[in-house]
């Protein structure tokens, strides 16, 4: 199988959210994906994303991306998601699309590179350590959703 890895296009956007919906279906998580092609598009100054792509089913998975400054290190590369659709996993195209972001990476002088896995995926977790990643197990996520946002109150 033939792939190929290139910088994504506002005209993938469509194809990126299609992705993101499976992954958050296979996250089991899909009711909270609020974000739309229209706010990719008005947003698109603010990440970054990679597509894989074959001739035979197009776009077929992708990297997404942004920069972040953690104050132990400085700057950085946040992985936000990574996905290729189980029809054609184990050609790859994973690894070849996290390739691409480390690139982005060393080449913008970044310190760290940073991404989250659900406790429970384990074969993204073995392809990760493969990889080299260091997992850690002792920190927790902390987030609040927009409306939360809105009404934070100390």
């Amino acid at each position: 199988m033939k792939v190929a890895i290139r910088k994504a296009t506002t005209q993938d956007f469509p194809a990126i959210l299609s992705l993101i919906m499976e992954l958050a279906e296979f996250e089991k998580a899909s009711e909270k994906v609020t974000n739309r092609v229209e706010q990719m598009e008005s947003e698109k100054d603010l990440f970054g994303c990679f597509v894989a792509e074959t001739e035979e089913n197009g776009i077929v998975g992708m990297a997404l991306y942004f920069f972040a400054y953690y104050t132990w290190v400085g700057k950085s590369l946040y992985l936000d998601d990574i996905y290729v659709k189980e029809s054609v996993r184990g050609h790859r195209i994973g690894k070849e699309l996290l390739k691409k972001v480390f690139e982005v990476a060393d080449e913008e002088g970044c310190k760290r590179v940073r991404w989250q896995v659900l406790n429970w995926n384990s074969p993204a977790i073995e392809m990760y350590r493969k990889c080299g990643a260091e997992i850690d197990d002792e920190w927790l996520n902390c987030s609040f959703e927009h409306e939360a946002i809105r009404n934070f109150r100390i």
